[in-house]
């Protein structure tokens, strides 16, 4: 009898810690990611407008959204061109294909903003940025500091 009590303890114990740090995991990502990355950007072609991406919305290459392998879906990025030092913040609902070397795929929409349409690739800074980073932006400044 205390054998079976002590296993329903410890089972519910282990519930309780799974749920807790699943709970954290995304926190915890965010977290590691908070260390700006450099890297390559690329953008979608347009045949992938109007597809599913790996957070069930619908593909937008109009839309102010990246790829990214690491990052959880949802998250807020900044992204700096290192050329030209223009940046956009997006959200990440997507992700990359597993071989892919690049940091982060724009949709074309911020690849113009970011000023490397023409170019395909650049080299970019990015970063993760919360809600309140977006809120603490008058909306004039998000449009003059992406130009």
């Amino acid at each position: 009898m205390k054998i079976d009590v002590l296993n329903n303890v410890v089972k519910c114990v282990t519930a309780v810690l799974v749920v807790l740090f699943m709970g954290t995991a995304p926190a915890m990502a965010q977290q590691k990611a908070k260390t700006p990355s450099t890297g390559v950007a690329s953008y979608y072609a347009q045949k992938f407008h109007g597809r599913k991406t790996a957070s069930g919305e619908v593909f937008d290459n109009t839309a102010m959204t990246a790829a990214h392998n690491t990052l959880p879906l949802g998250t807020l990025i900044k992204v700096t061109n290192l050329r030209n030092h223009r940046w956009v913040v997006v959200k990440v609902t997507d992700r990359l294909h597993h071989a892919n070397r690049r940091i982060v795929d724009l949709t074309q929409a911020a690849a113009k903003r970011l000023g490397f349409i023409h170019w395909g690739l650049t080299k970019v800074k990015v970063e993760v940025v919360s809600g309140a980073f977006m809120n603490s932006l008058p909306m004039l400044d998000l449009e003059l500091a992406s130009n």
